[in-house]
């Protein structure tokens, strides 16, 4: 029995692939890009994406794991039911933020099924990297709480649900174990690099206009931008599911910032 594991080489795809080879599972690899995929020795790596649903194979696979992104509501509703068609009993999914044509389809095509809907990823702090290389500062336009999770935790989450019985039907809520504002992580990073790290408060706009020039639509620069000036009590506030499902505490930023902190280094 195969897992597929779409955009399997993205920001929770890699780990949920990392997490299926440890437990031993058979896993094939959808990438736009094979031969740069750089993926665990075993993995079946084949060219596709899930927002193509025909460029997918199923052939062998019982399990499959998507995260919701940008192309996926017009097409989500036909990618299930070709997994059901071709004998996919399990699935779950990486919400995009909201309740769409993919989840919902999912819900009611008759398998297994399991939304992850992670909070703020941790690695939203990769966007500072160059401003702390090249000055020791951060620049956001809020400085609010914020309950970040661990892209790690999301995959083991996911790869749990597809291994393991139980979690049919559920909506898990996945956060980190505490609530941090940007000072605080800003502290964190600056603890692990040895240095001060300041934070600069930049105007709403001027966060939208930075996302507009790394080519995010303007519809989904407002989302962002919105988002992180009034967060919803669900990713200001700590949720213990990740620690429930896995049986061990989530992971910390700290953490985190342990794994990546060469990524900030001059």
């Amino acid at each position: 029995m195969t897992v597929l594991v779409t955009g399997a080489t993205g920001n929770t795809g890699r780990h949920v692939v990392a997490e299926l080879v440890r437990r031993g599972e058979r896993v094939r690899a959808l990438s736009r890009n094979p031969a740069e995929a750089r993926l665990p020795a075993g993995v079946e790596v084949v060219r596709g994406t899930h927002t193509e649903p025909e460029t997918l194979s199923f052939d062998g696979v019982t399990r499959l794991h998507i995260t919701a992104t940008a192309g996926l509501a017009d097409v989500g509703a036909d990618l299930v039911k070709r997994a059901v068609d071709a004998g996919v009993r399990r699935m779950t999914i990486v919400w995009g933020g909201y309740v769409g044509p993919t989840e919902q389809a999912m819900a009611e095509s008759g398998m297994e099924w399991t939304r992850l809907e992670p909070q703020e990823f941790m690695s939203n702090a990769l966007t500072w990297a160059d401003s702390v290389r090249g000055g020791n500062v951060v620049r956001e336009p809020f400085d609010l709480p914020s309950a970040v999770v661990h892209e790690a935790d999301i995959g083991a989450v996911a790869a749990t649900a597809l291994t393991e019985d139980g979690h049919s039907g559920k909506v898990y809520n996945l956060t980190g174990p505490e609530s941090l504002t940007t000072r605080d992580r800003i502290a964190i990073l600056g603890a692990a690099l040895g240095r001060d790290i300041g934070l600069e408060q930049i105007t709403r706009q001027q966060a939208v206009d930075r996302l507009l020039a790394d080519g995010v639509s303007t519809a989904d620069a407002e989302y962002v931008i919105g988002w992180h000036s009034d967060p919803p009590a669900e990713a200001r506030t700590v949720d213990r599911t990740v620690e429930k499902v896995l049986g061990r505490p989530a992971r910390t930023f700290a953490q985190w910032v342990g794994e990546h902190v060469d990524r900030f280094r001059d």
